[in-house]
């Protein structure tokens, strides 16, 4: 597991301190998943490799790499909180991440993003060299209702 300390900061890749609250709290109110329940965060980050920040006990910053840890990964969910934002954080969490040992050598990394280009750029990530190949299947509020939607399933199957 990586633990690096600098100042107050410490970037952590070890599972038992990731907060999934703190990762929730931040989530549910980002502008790629409005609404998502802390269930799904909590299965989100049991299946991924995650890496947080953290200072004074508490969770500032948080990542994520959907990974079979052999060929593919996808990074999500990256995250500093505002106040502690313009600290390299969010580089210093990469680098954990990418230098995981459980992520060399794979094949292909990929992101979505709406405004951090030029951190991922740090990274060596570019533009796909092929989007005529990349598909995807978006749910738009995916998390809208989602409450309602499963009380509605249930009553439908009594």
């Amino acid at each position: 597991m990586s633990n690096t300390q600098n100042t107050d900061i410490e970037i952590t890749t070890d599972a038992a301190r990731i907060d999934a609250e703190a990762a929730h709290a931040f989530l549910t109110t980002s502008y790629w998943s409005p609404g998502i329940p802390l269930d799904v965060v909590q299965r989100a980050i049991a299946n991924s490799l995650c890496v947080a920040a953290r200072s004074g006990g508490a969770q500032v910053g948080f990542a994520r790499l959907v990974t079979d840890r052999a060929t593919f990964a996808y990074l999500a969910d990256v995250h500093v909180l505002a106040d502690y934002r313009g600290r390299g954080i969010a580089h210093r969490m990469l680098e954990a991440l990418f230098g995981h040992v459980d992520v060399q050598g794979l094949r292909r990394l990929m992101l979505v993003t709406r405004d951090a280009h030029a951190l991922y750029r740090g990274f060596g990530f570019t533009a796909a060299s092929a989007p005529e190949r990349i598909m995807e299947r978006v749910t738009r509020n995916a998390y809208a209702g989602s409450i309602v939607g499963s009380i509605n399933r249930v009553e439908e199957s009594s």
